[in-house]
């Protein structure tokens, strides 16, 4: 038997729990593509939120200790104790900055799940051009009062 013969011998209820199946797989296949994207810029959202920690840590931690040290350092080099002081504290700005700028770079890759949207858009637009069968309802009343 052909395929075309084996269509022709299922029943309406056969084929609706067929397409049925078929778009719960599709549906689940869609939410699987969801999660995936997902799971990928929450990765990289990680990863830039790190880099905000590790900045805010460095900033407010390692800040005081280690600027006092440098400060008196480069005083003992000769310069004045208010310029040390502005020098260690410009160098830290500085390097807050450049992990600034690469959790920004980080958090500027995370997008939305094009695919998924896309693949819904698709189902969605295919699911819209499915026309009903050409029989109305007052049909199927008429036929069964006949």
């Amino acid at each position: 038997m052909s395929a075309v013969d084996r269509t022709d011998e299922r029943s309406l209820g056969q084929l609706v729990a067929t397409a049925t199946a078929e778009m719960s797989a599709l549906v689940h296949d869609e939410i699987a593509l969801a999660k995936a994207e997902l799971r990928e810029d929450a990765r990289r959202a990680g990863i830039g939120g790190g880099a905000i920690a590790g900045a805010g840590v460095f900033a407010l931690f390692a800040l005081p200790v280690l600027s006092f040290a440098a400060a008196y350092g480069i005083h003992n080099l000769g310069l004045g104790l208010a310029w040390s002081f502005l020098i260690v504290g410009a160098a830290y700005l500085v390097i807050a900055a450049v992990l600034g700028v690469f959790a920004l770079a980080k958090f500027k890759k995370v997008k939305p799940p094009e695919r998924s949207i896309a693949s819904a858009k698709q189902t969605a637009s295919v699911l819209q051009s499915v026309k009903p069968h050409p029989r109305s309802l007052a049909d199927h009343t008429s036929a069964g009062q006949m």
